[in-house]
């Protein structure tokens, strides 16, 4: 995979649409008089694919647009072909274009003249080796010699960046934090089962005294009905007595 072409129109010194053409896949050099738009080029290629560009102020992106003689410029575009031939972008195209575009009050991403949001732009170039942690995809003018005049504590930081290691220890704080919140939910789902436990325990009791209740009331149930019984029978026995003896004085 290599640049195919670049495409800037608005953007800083580039007012007009500008077609930069073509591109070896193996080693290319950009010479020109000062002035002539070098670095504006390089500042292109970085403004859609380097994190430095990801989050911009409204002014910010205001200083990207061009500023000259004319009507002013509202929006600017670049817009980066890629040579996909080799599949390293994971879509089935030999081509594959990202252009980004901002306004004073817009920053829209299109993926193949689709707008797409940053989060699938960024995730495809993660995809195809521009990693967010191994910034070194670019290097800057004069990045070398401050490297190289840098401490080796500042070495080594480098190192473990070049080698994508930085992004394990993010994600190694990343999981001591989740661990560290998992722990105080699994304290509070201990605590809440005690309690559970506890309810159950006097619910069980609870039951037993009713079950308890509920025999004693069914033998008093029984009870009362036997001594209705008893009484009923009793006072028709007594009415019966009473019957026959008025009906023997008659």
């Amino acid at each position: 995979m290599h640049i195919k072409q670049v495409i800037l129109h608005g953007f800083r010194s580039y007012r007009d649409q500008t077609v930069i053409e073509p591109f070896s896949p193996k080693n290319n050099v950009v010479v020109g008089r000062n002035g002539s738009g070098k670095s504006n080029f390089f500042y292109a290629i970085q403004f859609v694919l380097s994190d430095e560009f990801s989050h911009m102020r409204p002014e910010e992106r205001q200083q990207l647009l061009h500023e000259g003689t004319g009507p002013r410029v509202v929006s600017a575009y670049v817009e980066i072909i890629f040579d996909n031939s080799d599949n390293r972008i994971p879509i089935d195209r030999e081509e594959v274009s990202v252009r980004r575009v901002i306004g004073a009050k817009k920053d829209s991403y299109y993926l193949d003249k689709k707008h797409v949001t940053k989060s699938d732009v960024m995730n495809l170039l993660e995809s195809a080796g521009f990693s967010r942690s191994n910034p070194y995809y670019i290097v800057k003018q004069g990045k070398i010699n401050q490297l190289a005049l840098a401490p080796d504590s500042q070495r080594l930081k480098l190192l473990r960046e070049v080698a994508g290691t930085r992004v394990y220890d993010e994600r190694k704080e990343e999981s001591k934090t989740i661990l560290k919140d998992t722990e105080a939910k699994r304290e509070k789902i201990e605590e809440m089962l005690g309690y559970i436990e506890e309810r159950l325990a006097t619910l069980e009791e609870e039951k037993e005294e009713l079950r308890a209740y509920q025999n004693l009331d069914k033998m008093r149930r029984s009870l009362e009905y036997t001594i209705h019984d008893k009484e009923l029978r009793d006072t028709r026995s007594k009415l019966e007595q009473v019957r026959t003896h008025d009906t023997l004085q008659f």
